[in-house]
């Protein structure tokens, strides 16, 4: 009842009682004085009384109506904005109202038609920009899966495909040396199982590679921990893992990370001739700290760092370098490969 009693209606009906209780005091003041001072007959204390009475009985009647009516027009005006900002509250920003007066609540009108057609643009304009952004990535997706398949595709010819037709041709070779020459066969069959040996290897990096690059829900911990067992059983390599189960990081360092020792182990078979791998991953001072290391015939790190065989050491170090990282390779002709990644956490 009393917020009812508060409405713009009643708040006009009270402003014009009162107007009504001035005009009806100084009316009344002045009646007075005329009586007290001059007395004219014509001016009796009754007729003050009975004229003061219809005034007020009048002034209230008249005071009551034209309140409610304006009142009633204010809050007609004001309904308006309040379903027009509702409108807008529930995103149907072509929504507009049309007010012909000329006065505060009109300009106000006015300035919210103006912020809904701003709000429409603005809508438009976030929509263009995800679908664009959408354009983009569709794009970006299609040309980094083309680029890895030609990539494939080049380490296909380079290195199997060229090991296959020495295949072939050596056991052709032997085949026609078996009886003239035993010996010669036998040379020539061993290389073919070394370079069927060799070209098995590339073919599991290569594998390994077009293995999913994400860790399908699971932590990084027990994704790097699957890919070592089967590693373990399709290789000859030996693993060394130093890691805490429980350690926990952002979805997005997980994926680098997890990329990262993939395409490192990717590089082992293919180029390391290593019999054995370290993994430690551990965290210190808000930094993670990725350490692998390998005994294999290692290499020239600064001969090699611009050369096709260092793509995947340039895959890790851009990778490292998207999450605010260090990255640090050693290595040395018969003394391994050492791999150190420091990521601020």
């Amino acid at each position: 009842m009393l917020r009812k009693l508060s409405g713009i209606r009643y708040v006009a009906i009270r402003s014009h009682l009162y107007a009504v209780f001035l005009t009806t005091v100084l009316v009344l003041s002045g009646l007075l004085i005329i009586h007290v001072l001059f007395s004219p007959d014509w001016l009796t204390l009754t007729g003050i009384v009975a004229f003061m009475l219809f005034y007020i009985l009048f002034g209230l009647a008249i005071a009551f109506y034209i309140g409610f009516q304006s009142g009633g027009d204010i809050k007609e005006r004001l309904d308006d904005l309040s379903v027009l900002i509702t409108q807008f509250a529930n995103g149907r920003y072509d929504a507009r109202t049309d007010l012909d007066e000329r006065d505060e609540i009109s300009r106000i009108s006015n300035e919210m038609n103006e912020l809904g057609e701003k709000l429409q643009a603005q809508v438009k304009s976030l929509k263009r920009m995800a679908d664009e952004k959408a354009d983009y990535a569709k794009s970006a997706h299609k040309a980094a899966a083309m680029e890895e398949r030609q990539r494939l595709a080049r380490d296909l010819h380079d290195a199997v495909s060229q090991q296959l037709f020495a295949l072939t041709m050596m056991s052709e070779a032997a085949v026609k040396q078996l009886d003239k020459q035993p010996a010669v066969a036998r040379s020539q069959i061993g290389e073919v199982a070394a370079i069927a040996s060799k070209a098995q290897t590339e073919m599991r990096a290569l594998l390994l590679h077009l293995r999913p690059v994400h860790l399908s829900g699971d932590p990084l911990p027990a994704g790097v921990r699957k890919l070592i067992n089967e590693l373990e059983q399709k290789t000859q390599l030996n693993f060394s893992v130093e890691m805490d189960d429980a350690l926990t990081l952002s979805e997005t360092v997980e994926e680098h990370l997890f990329r990262i020792i993939q395409e490192a182990f990717s590089n082992t078979l293919r180029h390391a001739e290593a019999t054995s791998v370290k993994l430690a991953i551990t965290l210190h001072a808000n930094e993670l700290f990725l350490h692998i290391r390998d005994d294999g015939r290692g290499f020239k790190a600064e001969d090699d760092i611009n050369r096709k065989t260092s793509y995947g050491l340039k895959t890790m170090k851009e990778r490292t370098d998207e999450l605010g990282g260090t990255f640090t390779v050693r290595s040395s002709e018969g003394e391994g490969t050492y791999i150190d990644i420091r990521i601020p956490c």
